[in-house]
């Protein structure tokens, strides 16, 4: 039943809605993180402040993106592919590791990430369709 629901929902609906539940998980960490960050580095007052809200923004906007580039790239290659499997997970979690890991301008670390993004996607993608 929920495969073929799936099908009709557009991509761009699975990635605002991705993108709107890991960037709310991302900024619930970062303000949980931040304020333990900001008593590490010695900061007090509307410093540490400033940096607890820093910090959820940050943790914020960069899970809603690689949510973003996750969904938005497994689903259209699904579409492309016309099959519901793990290699799309496997496609797409290389590719939104790469993306991330690019900031970096090491290939070492792109292709390291892009592999074990990949890894994960496809075996979460797979122990949920078997």
């Amino acid at each position: 039943m929920e495969e073929e629901f799936e099908d009709d929902i557009p991509c761009s609906s699975i990635a605002v809605d991705s993108i709107t539940r890991f960037a709310t998980a991302g900024t619930i960490w970062g303000l949980c993180i931040g304020p333990y960050d900001g008593r590490k580095r010695g900061l007090a007052g509307v410093a540490r402040a400033s940096f607890v809200v820093k910090s959820a923004g940050r943790y914020g906007l960069q899970s809603g993106l690689f949510a973003g580039v996750f969904s938005t790239t497994r689903c259209g290659i699904q579409q492309y592919r016309k099959r519901k499997d793990w290699v799309n997970a496997s496609i797409a979690g290389a590719i939104a590791g790469a993306a991330f890991a690019a900031r970096t301008r090491s290939w070492i670390q792109v292709f390291g990430m892009a592999a074990l993004v990949s890894t994960i996607c496809s075996a979460a993608d797979y122990s949920k369709t078997s």
